[in-house]
């Protein structure tokens, strides 16, 4: 803890003096851009991947990126995603997976979480992921198999997204976009799922335009 806390003192002296004007004008209010729904794992850094700035992502984390389908069940992920749409009504969600995950890791073999009893019932959201694997992927080895899987959660949980009431409502309205990324930690790669291709590209291919249309802003910085 002594290492955070010297964090801590070392945001309040000089990073937070710096953002001063930011931090204020978040005191009134947020208005995030996105919901982004990543997991828990601590190696990957939302933040630090888009290039975001404090107020710009609605941020939700779990074990393994997963939107459990809607149910008349209240849960952390529910509640959130409907007051990022119904109250904060960002305009996009982006769903994003990422390379070595436990979780995945785990759903490939729920044999391996049976003294995790949470756990597995958890990963259950991701079992129509595992199950094309397992239909589709039989000619694969375990690396591509497992890149298989990440890919294919990212997507069941798209469909899962779509199931929530306030999600439905917004499509509808057409003032909302539902992304699907994968993140790459080793070599900091991240793909987004390109629906007309059907597949996952890099993300400067499915965003090709709008990428050069902001590349300014990190030259300047």
């Amino acid at each position: 803890m002594p290492k955070f806390a010297a964090g801590v003192v070392h945001f309040q002296e000089h990073v937070y003096p710096e953002k001063r004007d930011l931090f204020e004008r978040l005191a009134k209010g947020q208005e995030p851009e996105a919901l982004f729904i990543a997991c828990s794992d601590s190696r990957v850094e939302t933040a630090m991947i888009t290039q975001t700035e404090p107020g710009e992502l609605f941020i939700c984390r779990n074990a393994g990126n997963i939107v459990p389908p809607h149910t008349s069940q209240t849960g952390g992920m529910t509640a959130s995603i409907e007051f990022a749409m119904a109250v904060l009504k960002v305009p996009h969600v982006v769903i994003c997976g990422h390379t070595k995950c436990g979780a995945m890791a785990g759903a490939m073999n729920l044999e391996s979480v049976e003294s995790l009893p949470h756990v597995g019932k958890w990963l259950g959201f991701a079992k129509a992921a595992k199950d094309i694997v397992d239909a589709l992927g039989n000619e694969l080895d375990e690396d591509e198999r497992m890149a298989m899987l990440l890919e294919q959660n990212v997507l069941l949980q798209m469909q899962h997204l779509r199931t929530h009431p306030t999600v439905a409502v917004r499509l509808a309205q057409g003032d909302l976009s539902i992304h699907g990324w994968v993140y790459d930690i080793e070599t900091g790669g991240v793909s987004a799922y390109d629906e007309n291709a059907g597949k996952f590209v890099p993300v400067s291919e499915r965003y090709g335009d709008e990428v050069a249309s902001h590349a300014g802003r990190f030259a300047a910085s």
